[in-house]
């Protein structure tokens, strides 16, 4: 592993610990050359599938990019970022299980929208304005009407 600050190639562990649940290792590292401290996690490779677009495209299941649109959908509200991490953990295992080859993109929008619709209506209606491309007003009342009858608050 080479130093982020100088560029030395030899480092020693001084802390590992598991994280997210036991699936992400955490490890304290310092540069046997400067003596700076960094953090690198290990994870398990997974195959991911494919993720089939709507315009017949495919390209490689992407986690970051996941956690980024979640994320936005969940800008300046009371949600910690451990609980972001949770739901693209969750997402990630479940498309694996059910989807081994290809995945819909309607498959992971739909899934993401299910778990925000729990966690937070601001989020919903934010990342499904996005998500479902809403044309109009019309569109954006009718999304917030039906969190509304289900007695959620906006």
């Amino acid at each position: 592993m080479k130093c982020p600050a100088c560029g030395h190639g030899e480092d020693r562990v001084i802390d590992s610990r598991p994280v997210r649940g036991g699936t992400v290792v955490r490890r304290r590292r310092e540069c046997e050359g400067c003596g700076k401290r960094f953090t690198t996690y290990e994870s398990v490779a997974v195959e991911s599938p494919a993720v089939m677009k709507k315009d017949g495209r495919r390209e490689a299941f992407d986690r970051n990019k996941l956690f980024t649109g979640i994320e936005k959908a969940c800008q300046k509200r009371p949600i910690p970022r451990s609980r972001l991490e949770e739901i693209v953990d969750t997402i990630e295992s479940e498309v694996g299980q059910r989807y081994p080859a290809e995945v819909p993109t309607r498959e992971i929008g739909e899934r993401v929208m299910d778990l925000l619709r729990d966690l937070d209506d601001v989020a919903y209606v934010r990342f499904a304005s996005v998500y479902r491309q809403f044309k109009d007003v019309s569109q954006f009342m009718e999304s917030i009407r039906s969190i509304l009858d289900r007695g959620g608050r906006l």
